[in-house]
This record gives C-alpha cells, sequence and structure tokens, in this order.
C-alpha cells in the first residue's frame, strides 16, 4: 500500500473515534510529499523520517508535534500488517520551551477596553462593542477564542447566567456559570445585537462582524494586535511573542487562584473545580498555573508560611 492511501486510511480510522485530526492529517499530507505519495508503506526507512521531523532549522515543539503524528500512524501501520516495526527515530532531542504566557495585571486590561472606542476610528470588521464583551468575557470566564466565538444565541442563557460551550478541545462540551457582572456585561450586548441586527436567531452567533455574520478568528486576532499596540500593552521581558488573546485565559485561571489564596480558600481543593471549569482534559494542565506570577508565588509562600505556623488549616 503507498504512503498516501495508508494517512488516508488512518485520518479516517482517526475521525470515526471522534477526532477532528486536522493537525495530524496536515503533517502526515507533508510526509507524503517529502517521500513521494506513491511510495510503498514497507520502503520508508528511518532515515527519511529522521529528515523529516528534524527539518532545517533548531529543534523546536515542531519537531515533537511531526514524531508525534508519525508515531500514531506507524503504529496503526504496524497494527494492520502493513509494517513490521515502525521506521522512527531512535533518539529524541530534549526541547525546553522558552515561551512564558503573558498574565495581565488589571490595570493594562483597563487601558485595552479604554483604548477601544479612540482606537476604532480605524477601520474594523468588528465593531467597538462586539470587541469589548468578547475581551470582557475571555478576561471574566477564561475562555478559549474559539470557544467564545463559536457560542450562538441560544448558548447565551442569560436568565441562569449560563453559557453552553460546545464541542471544544478534545470534544468535550461543558456548562460554564457566569457570574452577575459579566452576565450584565453580555445582556447589554446582546441588546445591542438585537437592536443593530434583528434577523438573529438561536442558532446564530452571539458574536458578529458590522454585517451581522460570524466572526473568524483572524479577524478578532487582528483588531486585538491592532488594539494592543494602540494601547501600548507590551512585554518588557524579553519573551518572544506579544500578549496575546489567548494569555486572557492564563490570565483569569492565575488572578482566580491568586485572589483564593488572598481569601485563605483551600486552593488544593478549588483547583481541581477550576480545572473542571477551564475544561482542561487533565488537572496536570491548571497545576501549570500555581508557578506562573511572582504574585501568585508570594501568596503560595505567605500560606504555607501560615500552615507551618499552625495557622492555617488548608495547605
Amino acid at each position: 500500500m503507498t504512503i498516501n492511501d495508508l494517512v488516508t486510511h488512518y485520518v479516517a480510522f482517526r475521525r470515526t473515534l471522534g477526532e477532528r485530526c486536522n493537525t495530524t492529517e496536515c503533517i502526515l499530507r507533508s510526509f507524503c510529499r517529502a517521500v513521494g505519495p506513491g511510495t510503498s508503506v514497507r520502503r520508508i526507512r528511518s532515515k527519511a523520517v529522521a529528515k523529516f521531523v528534524a527539518g532545517s532549522g533548531p529543534v523546536t515543539r515542531t519537531w515533537h508535534f511531526k514524531y508525534g503524528a508519525l508515531k500514531g500512524f506507524f503504529q496503526f501501520a504496524v497494527s494492520r500488517g502493513h509494517l513490521d516495526k515502525a521506521p522512527l527515530p531512535t533518539e529524541m532531542p530534549k526541547h525546553h520551551s522558552s515561551f512564558v504566557p503573558y498574565i495581565y495585571s488589571r490595570a493594562e486590561f483597563r487601558r485595552l477596553l479604554d483604548s477601544i472606542p479612540s482606537y476604532h476610528r480605524f477601520p474594523s470588521r468588528i465593531e467597538p462593542a462586539t470587541l469589548r464583551a468578547i475581551l470582557l468575557l475571555l478576561y471574566g470566564a477564561g475562555l478559549r477564542r474559539g470557544e467564545a466565538l463559536r457560542l450562538s444565541v441560544a448558548d447565551v442563557d442569560l436568565a441562569n447566567s449560563l453559557l453552553t460551550i460546545r464541542d471544544s478541545k478534545f470534544f468535550k462540551s461543558r456548562l460554564v456559570p457566569i457570574g452577575p457582572d459579566l452576565t450584565k456585561v453580555l445582556g447589554d450586548y446582546d441588546r445591542w445585537r438585537t437592536a443593530t441586527h434583528p434577523s438573529a436567531k438561536a442558532e446564530s452567533p452571539f458574536f458578529v462582524t458590522r454585517r451581522g455574520t460570524a466572526i473568524q478568528r483572524w479577524n478578532v486576532q487582528d483588531a486585538f494586535e491592532r488594539l494592543r499596540e494602540y494601547a501600548g500593552v507590551r512585554r518588557s521581558d524579553g519573551g518572544r511573542h506579544q500578549p496575546r488573546l489567548h494569555d486572557f485565559r492564563h490570565t483569569f485561571a492565575v488572578h482566580r487562584l491568586t485572589d483564593w489564596y488572598r481569601q485563605g480558600a483551600d486552593v488544593q481543593r478549588l483547583v481541581y473545580h477550576l480545572s473542571v471549569y477551564l475544561g482542561h482534559a487533565r488537572l496536570a494542565h491548571t497545576q501549570v498555573y500555581l508557578t506562573m506570577t511572582p504574585e501568585l508565588l508570594q501568596q503560595a509562600g505567605t500560606r504555607f508560611e501560615r500552615y507551618a505556623r499552625g495557622e492555617d488549616n488548608h495547605a
């Protein structure tokens, strides 16, 4: 069987399990082009695999993404009798990521919001009211960007302060309760959208462009990057990437944990609830936030000191 045909079978198999498999398919199709789509699977050698995975630059996360995609593919080939052994590299380089998410201060977030009216003298597909509501939702509920943009009118239950997040990462859906302040923000936006785009139905997108259509990721990404530059919110720690939309999710988690420490709450217990709220597949994905900022570490250190002295029962 050719490598191209087997990739087709493998991707179809993964999708029957409920996976999107888009990134994996992209990597495997690229590998097909590199070795020749008509090449027999049995003629693939580890040298060709190693060359494809290595690329032409330094080792980055891409190496591990490629390796992971090919590992699953070749394991599938072996299990179906197309190969006796997976032709994978025997040594895996270590990759130490230098990327650190940006945690917005409350003052920076306020500056972003205050800059929206004047910033929008520049053309944009997203109106000021829409951009403001999206940023407040990302910051106030820790949603992923795609989760917010995929919300339909029916998914936003303002009467019960509840959001329905459908088919998110890992194909999971969840209910996200929101507080009264965020409920008011979304209620105000809902009334504004109803007045400006009255044709919206239950299945229509909750957040819309100037034309009343669904907002694409690049629409809000472009609008935010220009807003961030206009507001002067930039990294000063030498980080590779400037503050991103997704960093609002990190900020939500860190601020929530910091507030819990300040309140004397049982953080080790509540972090499980935070993990479910964020839609994380594993608790470890949430625990990474516990060491993200000096302020959070200081609060945790203060809590531990109180515990060591016998003043606090929540370690």
